[in-house]
């Protein structure tokens, strides 16, 4: 099972999960962050700290399987393959076309960027 990121996350970027990831498996987009599937431990610290719910295990997604792929998709669509873990040069104002194309969510909570 692979930890992807969902829509709530779209405009909103809180960051908490990249404090926590062990690993730092989880990449910024433009709109939103990104689990890389094979770097992903696993762990579930990010699910259990996100402020809005929007990281779920992918046999979860439900209505929202979609952001399997999209998470999956987004580091080839990026150029990013297999980068080997966060850093300030992975971190991109790019996002997969769909999450791109979402309608704006009103959200204006600040966003906190990785450190």
């Amino acid at each position: 099972m692979t930890l992807v990121i969902k829509s709530e996350c779209i405009d909103v970027k809180d960051g908490a999960c990249t404090r926590v990831c062990p690993v730092d498996c989880i990449y910024e987009g433009g709109r939103m962050f990104y689990i890389h599937p094979v770097e992903c431990i696993e762990c579930g610290l990010c699910e259990t700290i996100c402020p809005v719910d929007a990281i779920r295990y992918d046999d979860e997604l439900g209505d929202e399987a979609e952001f399997a792929a999209i998470n999956r998709d987004y580091f080839q669509l990026t150029g990013l393959g297999e980068p080997g873990g966060w850093s300030a040069e992975t971190t991109t104002d790019k996002d997969h076309p769909t999450v791109a194309a979402w309608p704006a969510t009103g959200k204006t909570e600040p966003k906190e960027k990785a450190s």
